[in-house]
């Protein structure tokens, strides 16, 4: 699932993947009459095969997967098992998209890591007093604008204190 959002309604990516299924139009042809990628029309059609109607509604959250299942689902596709589209239906992986970055990433060497929610060396900034926030401004600027460093000595986020070096 991701955060990108659609034009067509959810009654539409209906209408249109039961075109596809019952009415066996071509995906081609379907894609091009209703302006919708190919690839993204046969991603509904794999979700609605998979999750039915809830499969096809949009999401505002980001979709999890451990790195074990990343690791399983290019080891699959790379040996020949099956191809993208299929590799996605049976990991139940949100878009080829996904899986093509994991491949990408694979290949060139890199750790496939579980998918985490946000930044983790990210932290909350605190309420702050104005002579609190002047030492901070004060530490960032005699340490060459080290905006990380300030943050984690005075425990705020980077954004506060970029904010109030800039003001």
């Amino acid at each position: 699932m991701s955060k990108r959002t659609t034009d067509h309604t959810l009654d539409e990516r209906l209408r249109l993947v039961i075109s596809v299924l019952d009415e066996k139009k071509p995906i081609r042809a379907i894609a091009k009459e209703f302006s919708v990628g190919q690839s993204t029309l046969r991603d509904w059609v794999r979700k609605y095969r998979s999750d039915g109607i809830d499969g096809l509604k949009e999401s505002n959250t980001w979709r999890r997967y451990s790195q074990e299942l990343k690791l399983e689902a290019v080891n699959y596709y790379l040996t020949g098992k099956g191809s993208l589209n299929e590799t996605c239906a049976r990991f139940n992986i949100s878009t080829s998209s996904v899986l093509e970055k994991w491949i990408k990433r694979y290949t060139s060497g890199k750790d496939l890591k579980s998918t985490s929610k946000g930044c983790k060396d990210m932290s909350k900034g605190r309420n702050t007093t104005l002579e609190e926030r002047i030492e901070v401004v004060q530490y960032a600027i005699a340490n060459d604008l080290d905006y990380h460093g300030a943050a984690k000595k005075y425990r705020v986020s980077y954004q506060q204190v970029y904010g109030w070096v800039r003001k």
